[in-house]
């Protein structure tokens, strides 16, 4: 299962980083909203540009200027350039399609983290025949807690991905 699961992995993280970026179509003096629980509000239009703030999810920036696929945006006294790609037009829900479950760490418990998965869960996979689901998830939380900011950058940048694109 589990090399299925790796192919299955692989081949989603390949179509998703070769295929083109739809990126959203922004035009000075509207607003563009935060797509990520931490945004990175860099000096200049350069991927690996100093970073002269961060701002949160879901925030409200003022679009100053665009630049191919970087915008220099502002909100409050923090003024920067911002990868368009971590952006939006509307502004993103700040509720996920669990009901009451919170987005935001903030907003919730470590006991409610830690928290293993329900029965009701597990019941559904045992009638889909995923029982191994479980086992599935904890060996890609290992493979992922391998990963470092540093080793996904180093990738993005020799593929040419994402911000690197240009």
């Amino acid at each position: 299962m589990k090399t299925m699961t790796t192919c299955a992995l692989a081949g989603v993280l390949l179509f998703a980083t070769s295929a083109p970026m739809a990126l959203a179509a922004f035009s000075v003096g509207e607003s563009a909203y935060t797509k990520r629980l931490e945004t990175a509000v860099l000096q200049e239009p350069a991927p690996l540009a100093k970073t002269v703030g961060k701002i949160g999810y879901a925030r409200a920036l003022k679009v100053e200027e665009v630049r191919g696929s970087w915008l220099l945006v502002s909100e409050g006294p923090v003024r920067g350039w911002v990868f368009s790609g971590n952006l939006a037009e509307n502004k993103p829900s700040e509720k996920t399609s669990l009901g009451d479950v919170p987005l935001l760490a903030s907003e919730t418990s470590a006991t409610a983290a830690a928290r293993p998965l329900a029965p009701t869960t597990a019941g559904y996979g045992a009638r889909h025949g995923l029982e191994s689901a479980n086992a599935d998830l904890e060996w890609l939380v290992q493979k992922s807690n391998q990963q470092t900011p540093d080793k996904v950058t180093a990738y993005l940048q020799a593929e040419k991905k994402g911000e690197f694109s240009q």
